[in-house]
């Protein structure tokens, strides 16, 4: 049983003596990389060592257990226990998404429903941010254009952590907010009292680390610049501050204006081009392994309706897990954590299964 561990027991076992070459630090870009798989690693090496205690350890009652009763009395203890390690050694043995540790873009659109969609998707960018918070993790907003109400047509917001262990990773925690969020509420410009349905679509795009991790040629590159339009300061409408950037290869399309200056919006759109060309070379490959993709429940197609928001009923249902809970309004202030936990924990079964299969 687990035969296969021994390989990664060998690979933590490099890894650690790398890291312990101070030459290796010369190289920032390869201590990171080296510090995220040794942080991976290191739940499945302690998993391993306990599971295999635990075998060790009923081996021996068992073996005792004609002698002395009170090791007779410890083995029905010993398997309960080694069944739990083993279904814990399991779980960490289903092969990780490889941009689980990688900081995510996070980008809120208002859809149907005019105003008062622009509001909730400031609601929504308003939870990502509180549930970053508790977390620990920094935000920024990259891009924003506001409604007349105040709500966000649209707005990207760069959501940055810390921790090296790819199971704490930004992308492994928000992944699965990808789709259409679906509120059910009286609006704010209803004077009737009528509840009204509208949506707002997420996108969770991986970052890129560094430039130099995914290449961009140049000529691949169309770049348009124009005045920008709306909330800006006095450059608005009187410069070409304004840049849209085309992708030729993939059609992929970013257009930046918040910034006052052309090289800010340039790098701003870069910096979001590149998450999206990551996000698009992803899904090549999912289309390419349709069991694997077919295995996971997270979308970055803001068609996939994913969450209903009812606040007559304070209600909170995610359509993929099967997860409800009336709370809602604890969840809008950024108690997510059991939302997402029901995503994670359906992913992993699925893929539990798969490998089963």
């Amino acid at each position: 049983m687990f035969e296969s561990v021994q390989g990664l027991l060998d690979e933590h076992d490099s890894i650690q003596a790398q890291l312990g070459d101070p030459a290796v630090y010369a190289d920032q870009r390869l201590a990171r990389k080296l510090g995220r798989r040794s942080a991976q690693l290191n739940g499945i090496v302690e998993a391993y060592h306990r599971w295999e205690g635990i075998r060790d350890d009923l081996a021996a009652a068992k073996e005792m257990a004609d002698e002395d009763p009170e090791f007779a009395a410890e083995v029905p203890e010993l398997e309960a226990a080694l069944e739990l390690a083993a279904a814990k050694l399991r779980r960490l043995l289903i092969p990780r998404d490889p941009d689980d540790s990688r900081n995510v873009i996070l980008e809120v659109k208002g859809g149907e429903g005019g105003d008062e969609a622009a509001l909730f998707a400031a609601d929504l960018l308003r939870m990502y941010s509180r549930y970053a918070e508790s977390r620990g993790w920094k935000t920024e907003i990259i891009s924003a254009t506001e409604s007349d109400l105040g709500g966000y047509k649209d707005v990207q917001m760069a959501v940055k952590g810390s921790s090296n262990d790819p199971a704490e990773g930004v992308y492994a925690r928000l992944k699965f907010e990808g789709g259409v969020h679906r509120v059910q509420r009286v609006p704010v410009t209803e004077s009737q009292g009528r509840i009204h349905t509208s949506a707002a679509g997420v996108l969770v795009l991986p970052e890129v680390d560094e430039p130099e991790e995914l290449e961009i040629n140049q000529n691949d590159l169309k770049i348009d610049v124009y005045r920008s339009s709306g909330p800006g300061g006095q450059s608005v409408n009187t410069t070409d501050s304004a840049v849209r950037i085309t992708h030729l290869p993939t059609g992929i399309v970013v257009a930046m204006q918040n910034e006052k200056s052309q090289l800010q919006n340039r790098e701003a759109g870069m910096r979001v081009l590149r998450a999206r060309i990551l996000a698009h070379q992803q899904e090549l490959i999912d289309a390419e392994n349709s069991a694997q993709r077919k295995s996971q429940i997270r979308t970055m197609d803001r068609s996939e309706r994913i969450r209903t928001y009812n606040y007559p009923e304070n209600r909170i249902a995610d359509h993929r897990t099967g997860y409800k809970a009336y709370n809602l309004d604890q969840v809008m202030n950024g108690d997510l954590e059991p939302v997402i936990q029901s995503a994670i924990e359906l992913d992993e079964q699925s893929r539990l299964d798969a490998i089963g299969e």
